[in-house]
């Protein structure tokens, strides 16, 4: 098995084309093509993280942070990025990052693994996103269930969570040689799929030379985008739900607004620094919004229309190494899939 497999298993899940504009997601370090001895899971790929997996025999790291952000034109040693990157280089270790476009991911994402952990029911995306288009096509009737069934097999017809969608509209081609009954498709797709779509589409459709037509639709694809809205199986006093959060969180210290005598029912959360989605967790009247990242002025936005509750950036993503483990381990059973044992965080608390 080669680190380039890994990856694309790992870009199945989270396609590397949902990343944000400033991020670095993607092998950062390494060889493609060499054979993995193990994967070590983590959410920083520090020079601990690096050290760890040379003694635990792994040469691949699969991280959530890319340690690379900004170009590197020197490397002396001279802060902890370059000593990572050299450490791994030295050591033969490859570092693959899946980030934003990891965040970006209803199934089997960041935010997923949250509302898992403190028991979101009826979860959806809070702030989805655009990038759904639509194809039409015309087939010979004998032949649109084939292409039907390819195009669901490339990732077509697939609407909020519900597979296998597609519209048909019988009627008649006209040739010079005849007519013949046809049938006009039509599929929605995400638009980062349409050259796995295309590619599925010629290869079952009968002609060699036929016309289909592709556009972008207004929809949002809500299995894309920020964020994660949820509810409680029933209503909890505010003081009570930050308590059994900071249990199933594992957090130490929780920074919040008034708690304004709410009951919690409904719960917005986002993994990381996500106060920009601040808006849309009151316009979707959540009842409290779990973030990381929040400045002492940023607080005053909520505006008693909502709880506040900063839980810090590690401690909201911490569990990232456990669904990467998750992910590969399930598709993987010929080598050590590990996570790490190091504490990444640099935020210490007394």
């Amino acid at each position: 098995m080669q680190v380039k497999n890994i990856i694309a298993h790992l870009e199945t899940i989270a396609p590397p084309a949902y990343q944000e504009s400033y991020d670095n997601a993607g092998l950062l370090v390494g060889d493609p093509n060499a054979e993995v001895t193990g994967v070590l899971c983590c959410l920083d790929s520090t020079e601990a993280v690096v050290q760890e997996a040379v003694e635990k025999g792994c040469n691949l790291i699969v991280a959530h942070h890319p340690i690379v952000f900004k170009g590197l034109k020197r490397f002396n040693a001279k802060n902890y990025v370059e000593r990572t990157v050299m450490a791994a280089i030295k050591n033969e270790v490859a570092i693959y990052a899946i980030h934003t476009n990891l965040d970006n991911m209803y199934h089997q994402g960041v935010n997923a693994k949250i509302a898992e952990k403190i028991g979101l029911q009826n979860t959806r995306i809070l702030a989805p996103k655009s990038g759904l288009k639509k194809l039409s096509v015309y087939v010979p009737t004998s032949h649109s269930e084939i292409v039907r069934q390819a195009l669901f097999a490339a990732g077509a017809g697939s609407l909020d969570g519900i597979d296998n969608i597609s519209y048909a509209t019988l009627g008649v081609g006209t040739t010079a040689d005849g007519n013949g009954a046809q049938m006009k498709l039509e599929v929605t797709f995400p638009a980062v799929r349409q050259g796995t779509v295309l590619k599925a589409l010629r290869s079952s459709h009968p002609a060699e030379n036929f016309v289909y037509d592709i556009f972008a639709v207004e929809n949002k694809n809500r299995e894309i985008g920020s964020g994660m809205i949820g509810e409680l199986p029933k209503k909890v006093p505010a003081s009570t739900f930050l308590k059994s959060l900071k249990k199933s969180m594992e957090v130490g210290v929780i920074k919040h607004t008034d708690l304004l005598d709410k009951e919690i029912k409904t719960v917005a959360v986002c993994g990381g620094a996500g106060g920009f989605l601040l808006r849309n967790a009151v316009g979707q009247k959540a009842d409290i919004f779990i973030t990381s990242d929040y400045k002492y002025h940023e607080f005053f936005d909520a505006d008693g229309k909502i709880i506040i509750a900063d839980i810090g950036h590690f401690e909201s993503e911490q569990f990232t190494i456990n669904l990467l483990h998750d992910i590969i381990s399930e598709k993987f059973v010929n080598f050590a899939v590990l996570m790490t044992e190091v504490r990444t965080n640099p935020v210490f608390y007394l």
